[in-house]
């Protein structure tokens, strides 16, 4: 049995410095952006429809990790990020304190083209505008 070893191999390497120099800022801006800052259709976990939610447009976003897939028949990026609004404290005027409201997972293909999307969301948080529609 070969006894193989990933940990110095050039591929760790060579995905470490695509993933240091892609632009993910850039990559969730211009999605933020298509979408106008709305998620249409989403389920939450507990099954419950939400027809459309709104997202502040002051709406921060933090890389949490990133990774490449590989499959028999493709390859994909997916990067994960937290969604991060400031939350103004009616007790302290002028102060705003960063509340994490949900996460995005955004996949691209190997040439970098969007495939799909993943959103979840604290849906008590108040700065969210929601039009729900029961079902």
């Amino acid at each position: 049995m070969t006894n193989l070893e990933l940990k110095n191999h050039q591929v760790w390497q060579d995905l470490t410095e695509i993933l240091e120099t892609l632009d993910t800022d850039a990559l969730i801006k211009e999605h933020l952006e298509l979408c106008d800052y709305q998620v249409c259709g989403y389920w939450d976990e507990q099954d419950k429809y939400y027809e459309k939610i709104t997202l502040p447009r002051t709406l921060k976003t933090e890389l949490v990790s990133s990774s490449i897939g590989i499959t028999q028949k493709e390859r994909f990026i997916e990067l994960k990020f937290d969604l991060i609004a400031d939350v103004i404290d009616s007790t302290q005027p002028g102060s705003n304190q960063p509340e994490k409201i949900g996460k995005l997972v955004l996949i691209y293909n190997e040439n970098l083209e969007f495939i799909n999307e993943n959103w979840l969301f604290d849906i008590d948080f108040l700065m969210l505008n929601i039009q729900s529609t029961h079902l």
